[in-house]
């Protein structure tokens, strides 16, 4: 049974860092998907793909997994700076404002 640790990224359609602070500990398919002939949907027999275990930091799953004897292999999720710009969207209702703010 394999598994991998990695730390999710960020949804196209978000801009925070919600929900990227988490390690998951996902387990590798064990075996291919099938195509139904009848109804055409697809399935696996492999039970462990459904499970997704969260922990907070990566010592914490890394330790689970060595605890239950699972081989598994860590990928490092890419650093991204802060996107914090001066004069964001809440200036644009600043009551300071110097000029008046028109569309």
């Amino acid at each position: 049974m394999r598994a991998r640790i990695y730390q999710p990224a960020r949804n196209a359609m978000q801009s925070g860092t919600a929900k990227t602070k988490t390690w998951v500990l996902e387990f590798v398919p064990a075996s291919a998907r099938s195509v139904d002939p009848l109804m055409g949907w697809t399935s696996s027999d492999d039970m462990n793909s459904q499970v997704k275990l969260r922990f907070d930091s990566r010592e914490a799953a890394e330790t689970y997994a060595n605890a239950h004897g699972i081989e598994f292999a860590v990928s490092e999720a890419k650093t991204r700076k802060a996107n914090i710009r001066p004069g964001g969207y809440g200036d644009n209702f600043a009551t300071n404002r110097r000029g008046v703010w028109t569309h």
